[in-house]
Parts: structure tokens; C-alpha cells; sequence
């Protein structure tokens, strides 16, 4: 492979802001694996965010991309996948596996797509010095004919029509809108872009407790939510704690710890099979490997109200962020039916039609951008 961008390419990131920022490019932001993807003739390489090759879990997409991106080029993009017209988090996770056949599996039963939102290279030419707007230009034509899965990510300079896409698309799992000044040149692994998430907060029990990887204060805690039958779900963790006060939620926290699991909720959690049927922490991940992911139980009686931005399936998708004790709350009123519903909305509005070059919705002000 030899391109004027090789790899491996850490992508420009975003900062979170409360509102959207006026004069901007505006585009949804996907929830998927963030993929810088380099093709040079019949290469083909997958950038994963922090550099790692992502290339051996999609199998079908290097095939995709050869028929429709340029020859030489570097392409900044989300990799998805979308079942019953939304996103998939857990399905695209899935994916990340040892086994090859495993994978050729998942590739003809959960396909992923490409959704390309920036060009950092074009033939011979690196485009990191250049404008946004000439980027995506570039990009545009560079995608005039592209089809599924291939797709290019709609964009506009509305604003207005950005507080919609913020307000609509996320029926359809996308995690709010990422806005870039229009003259931004591409920093790999600098965050000069800007994103608006949802915000909202909801009353969990706390139940258990990790350790931090420096010693004895509290890592992160493990929160969960009744559900229709009364079983504690397991929903996700918030993590984010000065030191100061992980030392201090451990001392806070050590009259509910349990000497043992037995009669804890998630008792089963080192048992593969309990996983099957009930949410419990523990669960290994593909993405940690051998990670000790060993935690404390608690008993659940304290209840912590958490800022988060949308659920994935049953759970939080992101680390939640601790608001405020709530020992006016009863562990047993923390159920799934004080969270919002989302209004869905089918990708398929967000993505444009599924033959034909994928420009995406746009109207007024975005058709210079979403048409080159």
C-alpha cells in the first residue's frame, strides 16, 4: 500500500457542547466502529479509532468498498449495522470475534455498511490541509454512484434543520449531531469538531462495585433497574470520579458490602449460562480480552439518580454519569418504565433510498453541501 495518508490514522474527534453551534456542517452521529478506511487498488484496510485493524471482522465491506470507493483513497467513516431499521450496537459487537468462521457467519447473516463522512486522501493528493468544505466536495463526487452498503452521510449547514435531524433520528439509534466549521483542516486525534448528545437522568440502584486499576478506591459502579418481574437488571456503570471521592465512595459505600454473593441479585454472574437469560455484570467482553471484570456485591439499597444520553436495547449505551444520591427513593421504585421512549424512525429515511447515489436528506441551505 502506498498512499499519501498511510496508516494506521487515529480520526479527528469532537467535544461535547450543550447546544448546536451556529455557521457549521452539520451531520447525525452514528453509533458504530469509527473506521478510517485506506484502499489502494485491491487493498484494503480498516482503521479502527485507536489505530487497530478492524479489516478481518468485515468481510463483506472490503468487498463493498473495492466495487465502490475510488482506487486510491483514505475515507473517514462509521461502520453499522441496521436491524429492523434502526442501528444495532449489540449485533455490530458481535462481529468482533476470534473464530474466522464466526465471522464469515455474521457477515452473510448481519451485514455491516459504510457510512463515509470524510475524505482525507484522493489519488495521489493528501486533503488534511484542506477546507471541510472542499473535503466533503471531494467526497461527494467521489461517491456520486456509490450503492449499498456503501452510503454517504448527509450533511447541511441548516442549523434549523439540524435541531431536527437531533430531534428525530434518534428513533432510528443515532446518538445526536456532530457540527464542523466549515474551513476545519483535518487533526487526526484532535478534538476541533463539536457534538450535541441527548441528556437525560434517571434513579438506578447501586448494587455493586469494581475497584480502580490503581488500588484500593472505587472504579466504577455497577447500577441496575427492575424489570417487569421484578429481577434486577444489570444496565450499565458510571465511572467518571476525581480520586478524591473514589476514596471517599468507598468508605461510603462499605456498610452495604456483602461478604459473599449469596442472596445477591446477580449472584450467577461468574456462570456463563446465567448470562443467557438475565443482564448481570461480568459478562466477558471481546473488546477487553482476559480484563478482570470482578466486582464487589452490594446490597441493593441505595439508589443514585445518573445523567445518560439513549439506551441500547435495556441498557445504557455509554458510561452514565453520577448526579446525586437519592435516599428519598425506594430501590424497588427504580424500574425501566420511568425511562423515556424514543419515537422510532426508520434508518432508511435517515440513509435516503437503498439503490441510487446515497446523498441523504437534505433541503435548503445543505444542498450545496450534501450535492458537492
Amino acid at each position: 500500500m502506498d498512499l499519501p495518508v498511510m496508516p494506521p490514522v487515529k480520526p479527528m474527534l469532537a467535544k461535547s457542547v450543550a447546544k448546536i453551534p451556529p455557521g457549521m456542517q452539520y451531520e447525525a452521529k452514528w453509533d458504530g466502529f469509527r473506521a478510517i478506511v485506506h484502499r489502494d487498488g485491491d487493498e484494503i484496510e480498516l482503521g479502527s479509532r485507536t489505530g487497530k485493524s478492524l479489516t478481518r471482522y468485515f468481510p463483506e465491506l472490503v468487498e463493498a468498498l473495492k466495487d465502490n470507493l475510488p482506487s486510491r483513497c483514505v475515507m473517514d467513516g462509521e461502520i453499522v449495522i441496521v436491524h429492523g431499521g434502526r442501528l444495532d450496537f449489540d449485533r455490530l459487537t458481535e462481529r468482533i470475534h476470534p473464530a474466522q468462521s464466526r465471522v464469515a457467519l455474521l457477515a452473510e447473516t448481519t451485514p455491516a455498511s459504510f457510512v463515509a463522512f470524510d475524505l482525507l486522501a484522493l489519488g495521489d493528493d493528501s486533503l488534511l490541509d484542506s477546507p471541510l468544505a472542499d473535503r466533503r466536495a471531494a467526497l461527494v463526487r467521489s461517491l456520486s454512484t456509490a450503492r449499498p452498503p456503501v452510503h454517504l452521510a448527509p450533511a447541511t449547514t441548516d442549523p434549523a434543520l439540524a435541531q431536527e435531524w437531533f430531534e428525530r433520528f434518534e428513533g432510528a439509534g443515532l446518538d445526536g449531531v456532530i457540527a464542523k466549521p466549515l474551513d476545519l483542516r483535518y487533526r487526526p486525534d484532535a478534538r476541533l469538531m463539536f457534538k450535541v448528545k441527548h441528556q437525560r437522568t434517571a434513579d438506578v440502584v447501586v448494587a455493586g462495585f469494581r475497584f480502580h486499576k490503581s488500588g484500593p478506591i472505587v472504579g466504577s459502579l455497577l447500577l441496575g433497574l427492575y424489570d417487569a418481574h421484578g429481577a434486577l437488571q444489570h444496565v450499565g456503570v458510571c465511572a467518571a470520579f476525581p480520586m478524591k471521592r473514589r476514596a471517599e465512595l468507598l468508605e461510603e459505600l462499605e456498610p452495604l458490602r456483602m461478604p459473599d454473593p449469596t442472596g445477591h441479585p446477580w449472584a450467577a454472574w461468574a456462570e456463563e449460562s446465567a448470562h443467557e437469560s438475565a443482564r448481570l455484570p461480568g459478562a466477558q467482553s471481546r473488546w477487553t480480552g482476559k480484563k478482570d471484570l470482578s466486582w464487589v456485591p452490594l446490597r441493593p439499597e441505595r439508589v443514585v439518580e445518573v445523567k445518560y444520553d439513549h439506551m441500547e436495547g435495556d441498557r445504557f449505551r455509554h458510561t452514565a454519569q453520577f448526579h446525586r444520591w437519592r435516599d428519598d427513593r425506594t430501590p424497588e421504585s427504580c424500574t425501566y418504565a420511568q425511562l423515556e421512549e424514543v419515537v422510532g424512525y426508520d434508518l432508511a429515511e435517515v440513509l435516503g433510498p437503498t439503490t441510487g447515489p446515497t446523498t441523504g436528506p437534505t433541503t435548503g441551505p445543505a444542498a450545496d453541501t450534501a450535492s458537492g
